[in-house]
């Protein structure tokens, strides 16, 4: 980040949304908004609680197991969808719809196919986040320079080794990117699947604490959804950087 010309420090913008938060909240300019400095205390109160580690549990595992099977999935449907000109005509259509789309319009329909439990959340995860993976992965088979892929036919490749060492890996760099925004996406479909269907997690929290208007509570949940999600995304980056080296020999 740049200020005149000044190149500032990592997280330095962070620092500064931070300092403009306490600001407003200081000056009680609404009541949505309390001091960050009031909403880090009480995160601090409640971080030990029974009902916060429950909920921290449950949206965890939710979380978890949507982005896990949005990669599972998504990856191989992008590969064979960069690969195979007849099915990337098939697929991509729907795969740009849902993208577009408006998902939380779909959780009604979940709820009927599959109840009111952690399955229909987890799904809702997974539809969120596999979307842009699927593209992202896509991109990266497309762009492969394909002396490689002829270089490992005449070595007698077999379909699966050249699907792994050649595919996965030169596409590598676009899929971490594509699971690096699908993971944004992921936390905003757990937050919804835990609202819409089932009062839950940390959706449970939300729901208690605004009904109450406890902001400051309200924005400590907050504030621990976008340390996860900014942690996991900034680890993603520092593996983008580490397998650029593949990118380069595409």
């Amino acid at each position: 980040m740049k200020i005149f010309g000044y190149q500032l420090p990592a997280l330095s913008s962070l620092l500064l949304w931070g300092l403009l938060w306490e600001v407003i909240g200081q000056l009680e300019l609404t009541f949505f908004i309390p001091p960050l400095s009031e909403v880090i205390e009480t995160l601090l109160e409640i971080i030990t609680t029974s009902s916060f580690l429950t909920a921290l549990r449950e949206t965890a595992y939710a979380f978890g197991a949507g982005v896990f099977f949005a990669v599972a999935i998504g990856v191989p449907v992008g590969i064979l969808m960069g690969r195979s000109r007849l099915l990337d005509e098939l697929l991509l259509p729907w795969v740009n719809v849902f993208l577009s789309a408006p998902l939380t319009a779909l959780v009604p329909v979940l709820m009927v196919l599959f109840g009111f439990g952690m399955k229909s959340i987890i799904i809702t995860t997974t539809l969120f986040a596999i979307w842009i993976i699927i593209l992202n992965s896509r991109t990266g088979v497309r762009q492969i320079n394909r002396s490689m892929v002829e270089m490992a036919r005449s070595f007698g490749a077999k379909p699966f080794d050249a699907f792994y060492k050649v595919y996965f890996w030169a596409a590598l760099p676009e899929i971490l990117g594509g699971v690096r925004i699908g993971i944004i996406r992921a936390v905003k479909g757990v937050i919804i699947g835990q609202l819409l269907i089932s009062i839950a997690g940390f959706g449970a929290l939300f729901e208690l604490y605004s009904t109450n208007f406890l902001m400051a509570h309200f924005w400590a949940v907050l504030l621990v959804l976008f340390a996860m999600a900014f942690t996991i995304s900034e680890f993603l980056g520092y593996l983008e950087r580490r397998v650029a080296y593949y990118a380069a020999n595409r």
